[in-house]
């Protein structure tokens, strides 16, 4: 009688245990499912998106950075982090980082239009304040996307995509996960027809 009642009870115990576990990985599930369909997806987008709370969420992207399933892009100057699938390359995730940016995006698809960009030019594409724009191509510089040329004539700088083919690549692997983003779908068609 008493084997009985531990095999029931380790049983029963085993089985919620197992019951959790598939829990777990259905939640865990979802969040590589998310993480997959937006690549760079930042901490508060999957907090929204999965409706789960802090604690737990903070638990689950533990659990996967700790199993390596997902890659967690700590940016320590600006304290945002962005989460990858495991596969994406670490170049790439740079080029997506800053292609989840609002400003940056823009910078980046106009000079990729017009190759060698002003400031000016830049400033008024984007609509945005001066300081604005200066501290994003500053961003963009040191992650290496953008370079800078000096025009001694005219006494200004010129900004440039540094690798076309590699950032028109990201932009067109990755389409789909820009797919609300109109610009960036309208630029990789455009891209893909040439």
């Amino acid at each position: 009688m008493k084997n009985m009642v531990e095999s029931a009870f380790i049983t029963g115990f085993y089985g919620i245990e197992q019951e959790e576990e598939d829990q777990l990985s259905e939640v865990q599930g979802k969040l590589i499912k998310y993480i997959h369909a937006q690549p760079g997806i930042r901490y508060r987008e999957l907090l929204r998106l999965s409706g789960l709370s802090n604690g737990v969420l903070t638990y689950h992207i533990a659990n996967l950075e700790k199993s390596e399933r997902i890659i967690a892009d700590r940016n320590n100057n600006n304290k945002i982090t962005r989460y990858y699938p495991h596969n994406i390359p670490i170049e790439e995730t740079d080029v997506i980082g800053h292609i989840r940016n609002n400003a940056a995006r823009q910078i980046i698809l106009f000079i990729l239009d017009h190759n060698l960009c002003t400031f000016s030019e830049i400033i008024e594409y984007t609509k945005k304040a001066p300081s604005t724009i200066s501290w994003h191509l500053k961003r963009l510089k040191d992650s290496r996307i953008i370079s800078v040329l000096y025009n001694t004539s005219r006494c200004q700088r010129l900004y440039k995509i540094r690798d076309f083919e590699s950032i028109t690549s990201v932009l067109s692997k990755y389409k789909q996960s820009f797919a609300p983003d109109a610009i960036v779908n309208n630029y990789t068609e455009i891209i893909e027809d040439l």
